[in-house]
């Protein structure tokens, strides 16, 4: 059984997500002065759609909830806070993904105290809905049932975390059932990983973590 069920993102649907989201917006009628990438999942939607809807100024902030992939901290944290005059503006508030929520209403109630903007919307690309406990104001697509989106821009930091997992319960394993381990727990083959599926492992052995030896990695300590 998948223990993890993930969705490989690539950037091509990045960008078309990106652009039809900004449809959206542009159809509501709504258009924001300045838009807010919550770091550091939002920035690469938050630039997107500045380009496509034709906002010149791009700030953010960081909230977070996930210490690794898929693995959430016990509460969403705001990070490096800093205070802005945004009264008389109309702000969008960009995140990639509605999961429970939590870091993004962390995000709109610091900026609504402390900046003053005249609105706040917020826009992300999917919506988890059992789960999130807000609804954003502009999304994509509505994700029913909960799913790890394995987005491009956290790709090495996602599958080293993957593989580290497995090595937490496996001690010795050739490549070949380690490959077959990943597609197993995480329902994608390493094959459509590329160049990240070796420079995962790569990073492992240089913490220290693995080591290859006789056509096998070895965990040589406790991740």
């Amino acid at each position: 059984m998948v223990k993890v069920k993930v969705k490989l993102v690539s950037w091509e649907e990045i960008v078309d997500w990106s652009m039809r989201l900004a449809e959206n917006i542009r159809a509501s009628g709504w258009r924001p002065d300045v838009v807010v990438a919550v770091a550091r999942g939002g920035y690469v939607p938050a630039r997107l759609l500045c380009d496509f809807l034709e906002v010149t100024d791009l700030l953010s902030v960081q909230s977070q909830h996930w210490v690794e992939a898929a693995k959430m901290a016990d509460k969403a944290i705001l990070r490096y806070p800093y205070k802005l005059d945004m009264s008389g503006h109309k702000v969008l508030l960009v995140d990639d993904i509605v999961d429970t929520g939590e870091s993004l209403m962390l995000a709109r109630e610091y900026i609504m105290r402390e900046w003053r903007p005249q609105e706040l919307r917020i826009a992300t690309l999917q919506w988890i809905s059992p789960v999130a406990k807000i609804k954003p104001d502009y999304f994509l697509i509505e994700v029913k049932d909960w799913v790890w989106f394995q987005y491009p821009w956290t790709r090495l930091e996602d599958v080293t975390q993957f593989l580290s997992r497995i090595f937490k319960e496996v001690r010795e394993v050739t490549e070949e059932d380690l490959k077959r381990l990943f597609e197993e727990w995480y329902g994608i083959h390493p094959h459509e990983l590329g160049a990240y599926w070796e420079m995962a492992l790569r990073r492992l052995e240089s913490k220290g973590l693995l080591r290859k030896a006789d056509g096998k990695y070895v965990r040589i300590k406790e991740q």
